[in-house]
């Protein structure tokens, strides 16, 4: 059974690791991070630590690259039973400068998508993480010309989903949100009846990790975003 896109008015993108790089570079900074502590601890068992003070600050920072320097400090000074030096937490500052600093790597085929869809939808940004972080990023990409609005997000599940739609006067039916995450991009939009497309990007966060049987039934994935062209 084929999913159903004629009634489709409004296209609602997700921005990290949807529409730019993004993830790939907390990997990266969380190597790093290892590496600093390596004199205390395995990786291993940094990195579980890492994800547990991320989990418990999640809810006072929210998403974001803040958030995480700052869960990043607070894991250092627990880890090394506040040891560690004044010189290694302003290497672990650096890391979350370095990675708000980083240029814009847009994905294969996001200009191009945008460019045939933006005459024919109303395109929008649905993201999270922090305001100011991905206004920047939204700035440097040189996209922000093919979005009629930009939402960054506390966080997406279903009441997040419902409030904006009902807010910016979109019908549920004429919706349709195209992202990386399971958990964040997809699920929760089926759920309240509209359209989602899974576009899986090749690393992803343990906290947006679900376990979910595939349905195509419920939403379309595709390997890549301009296989989205097919069906719009």
């Amino acid at each position: 059974m084929e999913i159903d896109f004629s009634n489709i008015k409004v296209i609602g993108f997700d921005a990290d690791d949807t529409l730019w790089v993004n993830e790939t570079y907390f990997r990266e900074a969380e190597e790093q991070f290892a590496d600093l502590l390596e004199g205390y601890e395995t990786k291993n068992k940094i990195d579980q630590e890492l994800f547990k003070m991320e989990m418990k600050n999640l809810e006072l920072y929210g998403y974001g690259i803040k958030g995480f320097m700052l869960s990043m400090v607070e894991s250092a000074l627990e880890i090394s039973n506040n040891t560690i030096s004044q010189a290694t937490i302003h290497d672990i500052l650096n890391l979350g400068k370095k990675m708000i600093a980083h240029p814009v790597e847009l994905l294969e085929g996001v200009k191009e998508v945008l460019e045939v869809l933006k005459d024919k939808y109303r395109l929008i940004v649905l993201t999270k993480g922090d305001l100011l972080d991905q206004e920047r990023k939204l700035d440097r990409s040189s996209l922000s010309t093919y979005f009629h609005h930009v939402e960054v997000l506390s966080d997406k599940k279903e009441e997040n989903y419902l409030n904006l739609l009902e807010h910016l006067e979109i019908g549920v039916k004429e919706f349709l949100m195209i992202g990386n995450s399971l958990k964040s991009d997809v699920l929760p939009i089926v759920n309240i009846g509209a359209k989602a497309v899974h576009i899986p990007f090749h690393t992803t966060w343990k906290h947006e990790e679900v376990t979910v049987e595939e349905d195509n039934n419920k939403y379309l994935t595709l390997n890549k975003l301009s296989n989205i062209l097919k069906y719009l």
